[in-house]
C-alpha cells in the first residue's frame, strides 16, 4: 500500500469512527429513560461502594481515637521519696513501646481531685481537715498499641517495686474496638449486597438497553449489512454507549461524593476532633477512587453489552 493508499484509509477509519460515535449517541437519544434510567443504577453501584470506603475510613480513625485514649496509670504509694519515683520513670521510659509518659505529683493530683469534686460537700470536708495531702503521685504511661500494655503492667509488678507502687490501673477498651468491629462488618456486608443489587439491576438494564436498541434498529442494521459494514461498525455504537455510561456515571457520583463529604466533614470533625477528614481523603486517594471504579464499571458495562450482542445481534 502506497502513501497515498495510508491517507486514505486512515481517513476512512477516521470518518467511520466518528460516525460509531455519532450513531451511539443517536441510540441514547432514542432510549433517553432507559439511559438515564442506567447511569442512575450505576451511580447507585457505586455509592453503595463509596459508603463501604466512608465506613472503613471512620472505623480507622475511631480505633485510632480510642488507642491513643488508653494508658496505664500507675500510683506511687505516699510516703514514697522521688529519687524512688524518679528510677520507676527511667525504668519505664526505657522501653521501646513506650512513646509518652505524664508525671503528676502529689499536689497535682490533690487539685485534680479537689477540681472533680468540688460539688461534693462530704468529700471538701473531709479534705478539709486533713493535715497532710493522702494521695500519691501518678505516673501516666501510653504505647504504640494497646496489647502492649500488659508487658509493661508485668514489669512493674515485681518484689522491688511493691513498697513503691500502690496500684496499676489500665482502661481495657478491647471491648469498645471489638464491638466497633462487629458494626462495622454488619453495615459492610449490607453495603456489598447493595453493591451486588445494584450492580445486577444494572447489568439487566443495559442488557435491555441493547436489545430494544438492536430490535427497533433491526431494519437499519439490515440495510448496513447490506451496503457492506463491517461488524464492528454495527457493533461500535453499543460499545461506546456502554464507555459513556461508565464516563458519567463515574463522574456524578464523584460530584455527589465530594459535596457529601463536605456536608459530613463539620460532624465527623467535630466527633473526631480533626478537620475535613473524608475530603482529605476524597482528594489524596481521588485518582485511585476514580480510576478504580471507572474500570469496575466499564467492565460492567462493555461485559453486559457484548452478552446482549451475542444473543440478540446476528451480524
Amino acid at each position: 500500500m502506497n502513501k497515498t493508499g495510508n491517507i486514505a484509509f486512515k481517513f476512512s477509519s477516521m470518518v467511520s469512527f466518528l460516525r460509531v460515535i455519532k450513531f451511539a449517541f443517536q441510540d441514547l437519544a432514542r432510549n433517553i429513560s432507559l439511559s438515564a434510567m442506567t447511569v442512575l443504577i450505576l451511580i447507585l453501584m457505586l455509592l453503595s461502594v463509596n459508603t463501604l470506603l466512608v465506613i472503613r475510613v471512620l472505623t480507622r480513625e475511631a480505633i485510632t481515637s480510642i488507642k491513643s485514649q488508653i494508658d496505664v496509670s500507675v500510683y506511687f504509694e505516699n510516703a514514697v521519696s522521688q529519687q524512688s519515683i524518679d528510677e520507676v520513670i527511667s525504668f519505664v521510659t526505657s522501653f521501646p513501646e513506650v512513646i509518652g509518659t505524664e508525671y503528676q505529683s502529689k499536689e497535682q493530683v490533690l487539685e485534680a481531685f479537689k477540681k472533680t469534686h468540688e460539688n461534693d460537700k462530704h468529700i471538701s470536708e473531709a479534705l478539709a481537715e486533713l493535715k497532710e495531702n493522702p494521695l500519691g503521685a501518678v505516673l501516666i504511661i501510653q504505647t504504640r498499641d494497646p496489647a502492649e500494655y500488659k508487658n509493661i503492667i508485668d514489669a512493674l509488678s515485681v518484689p522491688e517495686y511493691e513498697d513503691i507502687i500502690e496500684a496499676k490501673t489500665f482502661d481495657d477498651t478491647e471491648k469498645a474496638i471489638e464491638r466497633i468491629d462487629m458494626i462495622t462488618k454488619q453495615v459492610e456486608r449490607l453495603s456489598y449486597a447493595l453493591t451486588i443489587f445494584f450492580a445486577v439491576i444494572a447489568f439487566l438494564i443495559i442488557f435491555n438497553t441493547i436489545r430494544v436498541a438492536i430490535y427497533t434498529q433491526r431494519i437499519e442494521i439490515a440495510i448496513k449489512k447490506l451496503v457492506g459494514a463491517t461488524d464492528w461498525f454495527i457493533r461500535g455504537p453499543y460499545i461506546v454507549e456502554a464507555f459513556l455510561f461508565s464516563v458519567l456515571s463515574t463522574f456524578l457520583t464523584a460530584v455527589i461524593v465530594f459535596f457529601a463529604f463536605r456536608v459530613l466533614d463539620p460532624y465527623v470533625a467535630a466527633v473526631f476532633e480533626q478537620p475535613s477528614i473524608l475530603t482529605q481523603y476524597f482528594f489524596s486517594h481521588i485518582l485511585l477512587l476514580l480510576g478504580g471504579q471507572f474500570m469496575a464499571v466499564l467492565f460492567l458495562t462493555i461485559m453486559t453489552s457484548f452478552l446482549a450482542m451475542r444473543r440478540h445481534l446476528r451480524v
